[in-house]
């Protein structure tokens, strides 16, 4: 693993105790080039690893509340009319940032949830039929409450498919927990965390992941896996294409942070269900997580990795 990348996750386990295991998720997330939805209960932690981990890799980066009120110019900006030479210009909304933290995304109306879904995939933003490109590198940081939460609106699978990965903080360990109340401070001062990264080197270690080799073997067993969810007798939705490229990506940061350029079965495992979880099931996870296994486990049981050789 690159010195900067294990001070990010030192630094973050500093903060968000006992979560490692999804600090280095938020990492994978972010040098697969892709999208990141963290969702929980409020008060899990949600919004501390977005504000650390932005400020940690040191890009710009901007918040936005989303509110029930919140309108799509707000986040990707509005030409005005300038009257003293009958023209119009384009002010820069929030998203004119290397970093996006959509805090509480699924607060906000669906129409302004949908002002994100160019920008996500295609890192520009249209406003009156011109295009306006995004800072590079781009990502979108999303959190929101579960959806069975009075005042949310569900995200629509177009949108859920545009996030490389979801992940849930979850209770922390109790000895974490004893560690906070016991150790408790009132405010993290963000501004004082180090900038572990800059901008060329992120842009130098995501072009590394992308030449992490795959086998044969590995493409094999993704698709075996996407294959396992489009079966007319499967539960939850069918994983698309773009989900199999962000399974691979995922897999190889994942192997990356790990030390290695190769992709073992293990990485994929490692990602699938942050991966996948939320494709397969929709907005209806909490219903599908009060099966005995989960959706994503049923799947990864069904496709055994055994049987296929890696080179």
């Amino acid at each position: 693993m690159p010195q900067q990348l294990d001070q990010v996750i030192h630094q973050l386990n500093q903060i968000i105790l006992g979560k490692e295991d999804k600090i280095k998720l938020a990492l994978a997330c972010v040098l697969a080039k892709g999208h990141l939805l963290i969702e929980d209960l409020p008060g899990m932690g949600k919004t501390t690893l977005a504000h650390s981990l932005a400020h940690s890799l040191g890009l710009s980066y901007q918040r936005i509340q989303f509110t029930s009120d919140l309108l799509p110019a707000d986040v990707i900006g509005v030409n005005i009319y300038q009257q003293n030479d009958n023209s119009f210009s384009f002010h820069q909304g929030a998203i004119f940032n290397q970093i996006l933290l959509a805090d509480e995304i699924n607060r906000a109306s669906p129409k302004t949830q949908s002002a994100l879904l160019e920008a996500m995939e295609e890192g520009q933003v249209s406003v009156d039929g011109t295009s306006y490109p995004l800072p590079t590198p781009f990502f979108v940081i999303a959190t929101q409450n579960p959806v069975y939460h009075a005042g949310t609106y569900p995200l629509p699978e177009s949108q859920l498919d545009r996030f490389t990965m979801r992940i849930t903080m979850g209770f922390p360990p109790l000895v974490a927990e004893r560690a906070m109340l016991t150790h408790q401070q009132q405010r993290i001062d963000y501004q004082s965390l180090s900038h572990c990264l800059s901008s060329e080197e992120l842009l130098k270690m995501q072009n590394a992941v992308q030449e992490v080799h795959s086998s044969a073997a590995i493409i094999d067993y993704i698709l075996a896996l996407t294959s396992a969810t489009r079966r007319a007798d499967f539960a939850g939705l069918p994983l698309s294409p773009r989900a199999a490229k962000s399974l691979l990506s995922a897999a190889k940061a994942w192997a990356f942070i790990d030390n290695r350029d190769f992709v073992l079965p293990e990485d994929v495992q490692a990602v699938f269900d942050a991966v996948a979880s939320h494709r397969i099931d929709g907005e209806n996870h909490h219903l599908a997580n009060n099966q005995n296994t989960p959706l994503f486990a049923q799947i990864l049981n069904q496709v055994d990795a055994n049987n296929l050789t890696f080179d």
